[in-house]
């Protein structure tokens, strides 16, 4: 039998809101919570936005309508689904697309859940009040003393896999559903009554201006290039994960509105992030570009003297919390939805899956301590500095992730049928948003994405530009 005849069907998400939520929760993550605020802080606010915002529905929108489309049509797992367009007729490579979103969320989930388990570990100290008239001193003492223990990092990490492989585990419906249909509105609620009350109770004017007042003498090619990264990553484009859940897609669900509506939520709730951490921010005099530690090093120095301190940081850390693992959530499903196919059990499936890739994970926590200075492709150039949590990151983030969103665009702007794509969005082949959508695909997208790529693992071309001119009129 073939393979698609052979693979087990899927279960449907049971209703388009229940869809939306999880497709909202698999991009949402902490690159809306914890990325976005200090990449706007490091390259000045608001030119940074209006920038922002204007790649995630250019470029943005139309690859999740692209990586939707691909799911439902082929109905199964990433790779079942390629497989599947292999066989229509399409060259064998595009299976890589299939390959790779399978493992890119499988790899990501292996050291995303340490990070996530740092957020589990600052809500217990949040809770317990030992951020009070904290200074800075003390905050980058407590998470370096965090970071240095395997044993922290391995219980919180352990803990937090646990919850992941539980509710993969229960299925699409008894376990995605339920916990999206929970996590996601609280975590829309939290956002916007902290957003509220750090506005109110601090500089809110001052992170209105920051964020919505743009400088654009302040707009560099880095600037533009890193807005471009920034959307990309903050929608998970090129992780594979919506093709997954394309898979679970009604027919008369609607694609061009789904995708919109997807941007749209995962757009607002960085937005949100930046009311809730900029006028905070403002008040107590610290560093809008403070980079990674802005969350865990900086913002308990002001939890420590604000009022309602304790209540906020809290809930702040509960929120951190909910954006990763709605997140998690769909790395590992992937995975399982590929075993499925094969008519495996979901809950042996899962169970032996997460374990693996909590196993793995655990090189990841020894990365930051232990294994600190391990650093095992260090004669490459610019591997020099990285250990094994550094290379890992890299290979998805900088490599994986922009080559796999490469070959989406190429696949369906150029390969996959019009018809079927058509079918899909609900569009005619001849109408205008369909022009433009299969324009995007074809031709911005790639080349946008390969400028990407090309800054990620080498560097800003224009500054490695100005310096060869500077070199050679010197």
């Amino acid at each position: 039998m073939s393979e698609q005849q052979s693979a087990a069907p899927h279960v449907k998400w049971s209703s388009r809101s229940a869809f939306l939520m999880a497709a909202i929760g698999a991009a949402v993550g902490l690159g809306n919570l914890w990325r976005f605020p200090y990449i706007a802080g490091e390259n000045g606010g608001g030119a940074f936005v209006l920038i922002y915002v204007a790649f995630v529905f250019i470029l943005g929108m139309p690859l999740i309508m692209a990586e939707l489309a691909l799911g439902r049509a082929g109905k199964m797992s990433a790779i079942g689904t390629m497989a599947v367009m292999v066989k229509k007729g399409h060259s064998p490579f595009w299976k890589l697309i299939g390959l790779f979103s399978l493992l890119i969320p499988l790899m990501a989930l292996t050291y995303y859940s340490v990070i996530a388990g740092w957020s589990l570990e600052y809500f217990i100290k949040a809770i317990s009040g030992s951020f009070h008239q904290i200074d800075a001193a003390g905050s980058g003492a407590m998470f370096d003393d965090l970071l240095g223990s395997w044993q922290k990092l391995t219980l919180w990490h352990t803990v937090y896999m646990l919850a992941v492989i539980s509710i993969v585990s229960l299925g699409v419906k008894a376990g995605l559903e339920t916990t999206v249909k929970i996590m996601m509105p609280g975590l829309f609620i939290l956002l916007i009554f902290l957003s509220a009350y750090a506005a109110f109770t601090g500089e809110g004017g001052q992170a209105f201006k920051f964020l919505f007042n743009p400088d654009f003498s302040k707009i560099t090619a880095s600037t533009i290039l890193v807005a471009l990264g920034q959307a990309l990553f903050s929608l998970a484009v090129g992780v594979g994960a919506l093709i997954t859940y394309g898979a679970y897609l009604q027919k008369d669900v609607s694609l061009p509105k789904s995708a919109a509506i997807i941007a749209i939520s995962d757009t607002l709730v960085a937005l949100l992030a930046g009311f809730m951490i900029f006028p905070i921010v403002f008040q107590y005099n610290l560093t809008p570009g403070e980079g990674p530690g802005l969350i865990f090093a900086t913002m308990p120095i002001a939890f420590g003297q604000m009022t309602g301190g304790l209540i906020f940081g809290t809930l702040f850390f509960l929120l951190l919390t909910f954006a990763a693992f709605t997140s998690s959530l769909a790395m590992l499903e992937p995975a399982i939805a590929w075993f499925e196919d094969k008519g495996m059990s979901r809950k042996l499936t899962s169970w032996a899956t997460g374990i693996c890739a909590w196993a793995f994970g655990l090189l990841m926590v020894l990365s930051f301590n232990l294994l600190e200075d391990f650093r095992p492709l260090e004669f490459i150039g610019i591997m020099v500095d990285k250990n094994l949590f550094g290379l890992m990151d890299f290979a998805v983030a900088n490599v994986m992730m922009p080559l796999n969103a490469l070959l989406l665009a190429l696949f369906t702007g150029w390969a996959m049928s019009r018809k079927t794509l058509s079918d899909q969005f609900g569009l005619a082949i001849d109408s205008r948003k369909f022009g433009l959508w299969q324009f995007s695909m074809k031709y911005i997208a790639p080349i946008a994405i390969g400028i990407v790529a090309y800054m990620m693992i080498f560097g800003d071309p224009v500054k490695q530009i100005m310096g060869f001119l500077e070199r050679i009129f010197a």
